[in-house]
């Protein structure tokens, strides 16, 4: 008779679902991100397989905000049948790893649209 998966074998582990997803470092009012591997059922507080990029979300005195991503291991991940968290997948996208995630073309829609609106008011203010 075979153990369960759940009695601790490790044959879960190898199998279980895992994502690439962000995990929340810094402290308040500065956050900082990990873009990690871990199984999709565990917090972001708890031991991650693998860490494969990171991203800085607070823009520099270049008015940059950085990321760096081990683009083979990423790959290797998603080849290997890994979930993306949709945060992360917006990143990617825009990082050219991935198509451009929906929701980076409708957060860009929505800023030209509030320019263009903001922009006859600010004409009438100075006018």
């Amino acid at each position: 008779m075979s153990l369960s998966p759940a009695s601790g074998i490790g044959r879960f582990y190898k199998h279980s679902a895992k994502i690439i997803r962000f995990v929340r470092q810094g402290c308040t009012n500065r956050p900082f991100y990990h873009i990690v591997v871990m199984e999709r059922r565990k917090n972001q507080h708890q031991p991650v397989i693998e860490q494969v990029g990171s991203y800085d979300p607070m823009p520099n005195d270049n008015n940059e905000r950085l990321v760096a991503l081990n683009t083979e291991r990423i790959r290797y991940w998603l080849g290997k049948g890994a979930h993306m968290s949709e945060p992360a997948a917006e990143l990617l996208g825009i990082s050219g790893l991935l198509p451009v995630h929906p929701r980076t073309y409708m957060t860009a829609w929505r800023n030209r649209k509030a320019a263009a609106e903001a922009e006859p008011v600010e004409s009438a203010a100075t006018a």
